[in-house]
């Protein structure tokens, strides 16, 4: 039994904005089969998708704080000319530079235009493979801890652990990896980013909840009423959603 992350979910006022401006950041498609809005790779949305984690968008009522995110992604240049190309096109469609401390370093640090900061990486030959989202990062205070907790709630492989970060990736090695970065500081308001994972087919949803809470994961009132998904916090507190199969 074992879960894997399918979409990164993103809270938003304006869904299908952030939507679009996502679409056009990954060089994918924005579909908007109800309530949210879903970026994927173009060719029509597939979900859950064979390689790539996708974007949900979701709209919400509050907008962001000020609190930097915990959780961004970090997006694969293929080249010096392509990652200032991405910049200058995601500025051109609202992106705006953001400073978080990182001092003069060779990637870029952004905000989409409702603030959730984002990387767009320089040119590196782990993600040359990856598509365009290179990782999906989540800032910690343990990254042995977090490794020892997803390793065991996902089927992805640890590629690396140490006292400042841990990296996961797909079993198959393809899609972006799962990094888990030591941080100053702890998590005080609620994700505005964070993942969302599937059963495989055949699975039991609620046995692999159960598995969870006994790994160390809580369950989570959102005040998401009666709904099919169910919301836990791993043992940091991080967000995320156990999604039912369709």
């Amino acid at each position: 039994m074992a879960l894997r992350p399918v979409q990164v979910n993103i809270k938003a006022l304006d869904g299908s904005a952030v939507g679009r401006f996502w679409a056009e950041a990954l060089g994918w498609s924005a579909y908007s089969p109800g309530v949210t809005t879903y970026v994927g790779p173009a060719g029509g949305p597939v979900w859950p998708d064979p390689v790539a984690v996708c974007i949900d968008i979701v709209p919400v009522p509050e907008a962001k704080t000020t609190t930097k995110n915990r959780v961004h992604l970090d997006l694969a240049t293929t080249s010096a000319a392509h990652q200032a190309e991405l910049v200058a096109r995601l500025k051109a469609h609202g992106a705006t530079p953001v400073d978080v401390g990182q001092g003069d370093v060779p990637w870029t640090v952004l905000a989409d235009p409702e603030g959730n900061e984002f990387c767009v990486l320089e040119p590196r030959e782990i993600y040359r493979d990856t598509g365009p989202i290179a990782a999906v990062v989540v800032d910690c205070v343990d990254p042995r801890a977090m490794a020892r907790f997803w390793g065991e709630a996902m089927d992805w492989t640890l590629h690396e652990v140490t006292d400042d970060q841990a990296v996961l990736r797909s079993a198959k090695d393809v899609g972006p990896y799962l990094e888990f970065l030591r941080t100053p500081g702890v998590k005080t308001v609620p994700d505005r980013v964070h993942l969302d994972l599937l059963p495989y087919p055949g699975d039991d949803k609620t046995a692999e909840v159960d598995r969870l809470r006994a790994l160390g994961a809580t369950d989570l009132d959102l005040g998401q009423g009666d709904v099919p998904w169910t919301c836990l916090a791993d043992p940091e507190g991080h967000e995320f959603c156990v999604l039912a199969p369709s």
